[in-house]
């Protein structure tokens, strides 16, 4: 981590998906440090039982296209699109030949590469926030 970049309060609540636990663990502990609330899920399946906690309050999901579950990333992230508009989901991929099949199943293919680069991560939230408030004006 960069200790000369200072945290941003923030209240939104961010789901990771990944069933690799040092990248989920290494982009949440940054998460956190920049003030936000952070679910972690090893698997789709787990993600939805968090999507289901209308406690959590989940604001951006962050999903790995490869996550395991009874859903990939990718469907997961078309089941977000149908079932809970507004929510943003990011996805995360590795393989060019993935970015393919992303554009083929969802609007938009991966936007953010493993292993997870913390400050890109913090940059697409702030761009989903402030894309949000612009829509709420």
């Amino acid at each position: 981590m960069n200790p000369t970049l200072e945290p941003e309060p923030s209240t939104d609540a961010v789901l990771i998906v990944d069933g690799d636990v040092l990248s989920r663990h290494a982009i949440a502990d940054y998460l956190r440090h920049c003030g936000y609330v952070v679910v972690e899920a090893a698997s789709t399946d787990e993600a939805m039982t968090a999507l289901e906690e209308a406690a959590l309050g989940i604001d951006v999901i962050v999903c790995d296209i490869g996550a395991l579950g009874a859903r990939s990333g990718f469907e997961l992230a078309q089941w977000v699109r149908e079932n809970r508009p507004g929510l943003e989901v990011r996805l995360a991929g590795t393989l060019e030949g993935a970015v393919k099949t992303a554009a083929d199943l969802c609007e938009t293919g991966p936007h953010l590469k493993r292993p997870y680069e913390p400050t890109a991560v913090m940059d697409y939230i702030k761009q989903l926030r402030a894309a949000r408030l612009r829509a709420l004006e």
